[in-house]
C-alpha cells in the first residue's frame, strides 16, 4: 500500500481545527520522531526514510518502526510505507546501530489528529506544530493501492479545498529537512 499524502501550510489553524471537528473527534498526540540514515547517508539520499517514533497519546504510549520507500509520486511524494508496532524504543535503536544506522535527525510534532471517510476512503488529517518552524501544518493522507494514485490524489485535493486549503498553500518540504536547516 502507498501513503497518499499532502502537505500544507495552514492559513487559519482554528477555522480548520473547526472545520476539521465537524467531521471527527480531535485526538491530541506528541511524535517524538528519530530518524536513521546510512553513515554515507544513502537512505535519505535515495529519498528512503527509517523512523522510530514514539507517540504519546491520552495518557499512552506507543512506538511505531517506519520505513518508507522512494516517492512513487514526485508532485506529492507519496511513498509506499511499512510500519510495525514495537514495544521498547531503547531495544530498536540499539539494534538499528547495531546495524550500522546512526541517527540522522530527532524532531518533535505536537499533532491532532482527525479520522474521517470522504469519497469513500478512511483519511486521516494531522494539524501540525513543529517548535523549530515557524506556523501550522497540515496533513491530509489515505492508503491506496500503486493504481489508485491518482484517485487518491484527486479525493485530498478536494477535501483540502473543502476545508479552505488551496494549491498555493501545498509544501513537499519535508519536516526534517526543515528542522535541519533551522538549526544550522
Amino acid at each position: 500500500m502507498i501513503e497518499v499524502e499532502l502537505k500544507a501550510h495552514v492559513r487559519d489553524p482554528e477555522d480548520l481545527r473547526r472545520l476539521l471537528r465537524r467531521r471527527a473527534d480531535e485526538e491530541l498526540s506528541t511524535y517524538r520522531d528519530t530518524y536513521y540514515d546510512r553513515t554515507d547517508g544513502t537512505l535519505t539520499g535515495e529519498g528512503r526514510e527509517l523512523r522510530v517514533r514514539v507517540i504519546d497519546q491520552a495518557g499512552t504510549r506507543r512506538t511505531l518502526l517506519t520505513y518508507k520507500e522512494p516517492a512513487v509520486d514526485e508532485a506529492s511524494r507519496s511513498k509506499p510505507e511499512h510500519e510495525t508496532n514495537v514495544a521498547d524504543p531503547i531495544v530498536i535503536n540499539t539494534v538499528l546501530r547495531a546495524l550500522g544506522a546512526v541517527e540522522h535527525v530527532r524532531l518533535t510534532k505536537h499533532c491532532v489528529n482527525y479520522r474521517f471517510t470522504a469519497a469513500g476512503r478512511n483519511m486521516l488529517a494531522t494539524v501540525v506544530t513543529v517548535p523549530e518552524l515557524a506556523g501550522t501544518f497540515v496533513e491530509l493522507e489515505t492508503m491506496a493501492d500503486a493504481d489508485e494514485i491518482d484517485e487518491a490524489l484527486t479525493d485530498i485535493r478536494t477535501v483540502l479545498t473543502n476545508l479552505g486549503i488551496s494549491e498555493d498553500d501545498l509544501t513537499t518540504e519535508q519536516y526534517t529537512d526543515a528542522v535541519l536547516q533551522a538549526r544550522s
